[in-house]
Parts: C-alpha cells; structure tokens; sequence
C-alpha cells in the first residue's frame, strides 16, 4: 500500500513526494523491492557483513541502514567489535608486508586495475550513493567518478614519486631525500561524501605503499561495503592480501581504538571540527600523524562588476547543491551593496524555480533531495529559530516540509559576526551579507575560525590577485569566478585554521602519506664531518 503526499509549503511552492513512493505499512527492505534492483548487482544481501579483513565478518551489532527520501530500512550490517578491530589490524600489518615489496608502479597498477572495478559499476554505486546518502543521482555517479579518477590520478603518481639528490658540502659525499610508506593507516570518513573521500585517501595511499582500516560513516555502511566488495575482488584477482584495504564497520569504539592506536601511522579523519579536535589530541598523544578534514563556514563574495548571471548560478548549486550537505558549500554570501537587492531578488526567483524540482533523489529530474537524518532537521530548525531570534528575515524557506525533506533558505538582517552566522550548520541555509568594499568583504570572509573554501566574483584582475595574495583568502581553496564547492582532484582539497590543515587528493598531498628520511652516503674513505668541524 503507498500513499501519495503533496505539501504546499509556506514559500507557496507546490512540493510533489509522489516520486518518493513512501510506504504507510511495510516491513520489507527496500533492497527486496524492483525499484532497487541495482543493490543486487553490488552483492548487497538483506543481512551484510560489515568487517574485512581478507574475510567478510562482524561480530557487533546489527545496523539497519535507513534510506533518507523515505525513511525505509534498505538493508542491515552486522558491524565490528574491538575484536575486529584488532583481527583487522593483525591481518593489514601482515598485508603490508607484502604490499611494501611490491614495486611502486606494480602497486599504481593495482590501483588502476580498481579504478576500473569502479567503472564496470559506476551507475549502481552511484546509485547506492543517493539511496543511501540522500543525493541526487547525477551527484552519486559523480562522487563514484571522483573515485575513478584519482585511481587514475595514482596510478601516474607512483611512477613519480620525487626524491631528491642535493649538493652536499662534503667531497665524497652525496646527499639524497627518500620517501617511504608509513605501514598501516587509519581512514575514518563521513555520511556526506561516502565514497570520494575514502577514495581520495585509499588511491594515494595504496599507490605509497601503505595498508588500510577504513571506518566508514555509521549511517552509510551499505556504501562502505560495496566499495570494499569492489577493491576485494580486484586484489583476489591479483592473488595479493584482502587486508590491504581492511573494512571495521562500528561505532565510536572503533574510532577511538582508530585513534588511539600507536600501531596506525596516520589517522585521517572527515566530520566535524568538535570531533576532529578530539582525534587531533588522541592521535598527537601518542605522537601519531593525522590528516583532518573538518567544518568549512564557505564564503563568496560578489564585487561591484561582477557578471550577476553567472553569481546566481553558482551561488544556487553551491547553496543548494546536496541539500548544503557539503563541506564546501556555502553558508555566506557577501555582496557588494550597490549589487546587494539585484542578487537577492534574483537569488530567491532561483530558489523558487528548485522548489519544483524537489523529490525522490532517485528519480530522473530531481535537483534537491532530503537532508541525511532527523538530527540534520533538527540542526536546521534549531538555527532558524536563532537566526530569527537573532534578528534575521526569512527571505526564502524556514519550514520542514515532511520526513528529512526541509526548504533551501536564504536570511537576511544579520551582522557578520552574528554568533548563529560564525557557526557552521549542516543544512541548506545562507546568510545574505553585505559590504562596501573588497578590503570589507575578504575582512568578513577571514574572520570565521574555519577556513576551506571561498570564492570572488569580480572582472577586475586587481582584485584577483588581491584575493590571492597574502591579505586575501586565508582558505585553503580560494576560487575565482566559479563556487565554492566543486573542486577538482588535481589540486591538494583541505582548509586551514579550525578546518584542520590537511591535504586530500591531489598536488603533493602524497607526501602525508609517507615518511620523508634525509640520507647521506660516504663513498669515500675519508670522513670530514659537516659544518667543517674537526674532532681528531
């Protein structure tokens, strides 16, 4: 039995859930169902195990995973214990004993050879993505994609790995920087983006050398799963150790066990900057290495000759996009006050026009789906109610509409530095700023204490290079002429200040994934000493 519901909300647009075929009795799985075919083919059962350690297992609880647009169960995951956790660890230190032999380009492609994996399943795992996530299916493919490419990207990396061969000042002597894997890690990612950053992390870290533990987010284990199953087959294929990509499903016992462990080299960690912080001390207590990729508060700021065609456009996919369930998505807008109610009114129109294009991410046509959870809802009224509270308009949305599907919504009225402005929430709400200067708005873009992405609208290549320069963006991705979210896997994707001063991906973000020696080698049979010191 389905029953159709249709809202009216309060914006006045007409909001059509019939797509999302929402269920008044069932005690099925979605999974079961024709509409989710594709789970199927990715081998998911109706029961999955959640650890990998070269063997499929799970011993911990049992997690239903619950698919966002509806709120139906998809599938369930048997989840990992401490003891997992350590049979994990066991088997991928064996592993990298293995995988630490074989040659840089061998392991790139390995890497490769997953990449294409990917590929023969790009649309199903995309599919995954949204079901499980709550994204549309053009993002889903995408971030499987994301995946894809950096295999590709790894596997022209481990044929360049760059030492170095330095002058030395002593005859006979030469001076060279290597660089090593680390051993095992530890890669812990989040709900929003459950595939293309475990991917970021993995790709590069295989093609350095290293083992993994992957504790992927607790809402999406469907996801890590069959990513798992993919990597899996690929390295049975090639007769090497399943552990060198170990899944440990669980709760926070496993990330803290993650954390505290001296025997995981590097930590990296996606979510929230609360959170991260408290890894950050775990991982530094024992003297461990972390990679943190945390809370992004996004600014874009509109100069006075900025083309607004093109503001309003890339200002709505970076607001909206995902359901501004993206770290780099924006949550303030600074506008320049001669341009201010032009991008506003046009903003909302927009915003009017992604109101009809709500719906079941699954389905052909749908723009904007539902936030994650019910705590993602929550999130969203409890800033609403102190964005207003604290003086803020309403100039567009406010309202939950049904189940985890709320309004996209732009406020107006607030200062810079209104308390509800500098925090971040996980939830498609932007705060109109205004400003009479370049100098204010970069002042006002800086003065959060996160620091990820931003970006500048402007055709004034003064201002360009004001906005790069050393009093301009102090972001770790700082965008021109384009949103704040969307970045490419070339370039090294991590913030700085409260966002945590990691680096994923691309450039030389490699390097956190070895260890760096500085080696000296007489080939002589003399022995001068540096600095010309002379102990005789």
């Amino acid at each position: 039995m389905w029953r159709t519901l249709v809202t009216i909300s309060k914006t006045g647009a007409k909001v059509n859930f019939a797509s999302n075929q929402i269920r008044c009795m069932s005690s099925g799985l979605l999974l079961n169902e024709p509409k989710y075919e594709f789970l199927k083919e990715l081998g998911i059962q109706d029961e999955n195990h959640g650890v990998f350690d070269g063997t499929w297992k799970g011993s911990g609880e049992v997690v239903t995973s619950l698919c966002p647009a509806n709120g139906q169960p998809i599938a369930r995951v048997r989840t990992g214990t401490l003891e997992d956790y350590e049979a994990c660890l066991k088997a991928a230190e064996e592993a990298w004993q293995v995988w630490a032999d074989v040659p840089a380009p061998h392991r790139g492609e390995i890497v490769r050879q997953i990449g294409e994996e990917l590929r023969n399943y790009l649309v199903p795992l995309g599919k995954l993505v949204s079901l499980e996530m709550g994204k549309i299916v053009p993002e889903g493919v995408g971030e499987v994609q994301e995946y894809v490419d950096i295999c590709d990207y790894a596997v022209g990396l481990s044929r360049m790995f760059a030492g170095k061969v330095i002058p030395s000042e002593r005859p006979g002597h030469a001076l060279m920087e290597n660089w090593n894997p680390l051993g095992v890690i530890g890669i812990i990612t989040a709900f929003n983006f459950p595939v293309a950053v475990y991917g970021w992390n993995s790709a590069i870290a295989m093609a350095c050398g290293n083992t993994m533990i992957w504790k992927g987010a607790p809402t999406t284990p469907l996801t890590s799963v069959a990513i798992t199953k993919c990597v899996a087959q690929v390295l049975e294929k090639n007769s090497l150790p399943g552990a060198i990509s170990a899944l440990c499903q669980g709760g926070t016992d496993i990330g803290e066990k993650l954390a505290s462990d001296p025997r995981i080299k590097l930590v990296s960690f996606t979510g929230s900057t609360e959170v991260g912080k408290k890894v950050a001390m775990k991982v530094q207590e024992r003297f461990g290495k972390h990679l943190l990729e945390l809370g992004g508060n996004n600014a874009l700021i509109v100069n006075e000759d900025a083309d607004l065609d093109m503001v309003v456009r890339s200002a709505v996919f970076a607001c909206v996009g995902t359901a501004g369930q993206r770290c780099t998505t924006l949550r303030r807008l600074i506008l320049h006050e001669s341009i201010y109610d032009e991008v506003l009114e046009r903003l909302k129109k927009a915003y009017g026009s992604i109101m009809t294009r709500l719906g079941d991410p699954l389905d052909d046509g749908t723009l904007y789906g539902p936030l994650h959870s019910q705590q993602s809802v929550k999130n969203y009224q409890t800033t609403i109610k102190d964005a207003v509270s604290a003086g803020g308009k309403i100039e567009f949305g406010g309202n939950v509409l049904n189940g985890n599907y709320v309004e996209p919504t732009i406020v107006t009225g607030l200062t810079h530095n209104a308390g509800v402005v500098h925090r971040e929430t996980f939830a498609p709400i932007v705060y109109i700023l205004k400003c009479s200067s370049l100098d204010e708005g970069i002042a006002v873009n800086n003065e959060v204490e996160q620091g990820l992405s931003s970006s500048i609208f402007t055709t004034d290549l003064g201002n360009v290079f004001q906005w790069l320069g050393p009093k301009g963006s102090d972001c770790g991705i700082v965008n021109v002429n384009i949103p704040t979210s969307g970045a490419e896997i070339g370039g090294a994707f991590g913030g700085e200040k409260a966002t945590g001063g990691g680096r994923e991906s691309g450039s030389d973000a490699w390097k956190q994934y070895m260890r760096r020696s500085t080696c000296t080698i007489n080939y002589t049979k003399e022995l001068p000493l540096a600095q010309v010191i002379k102990f005789e």
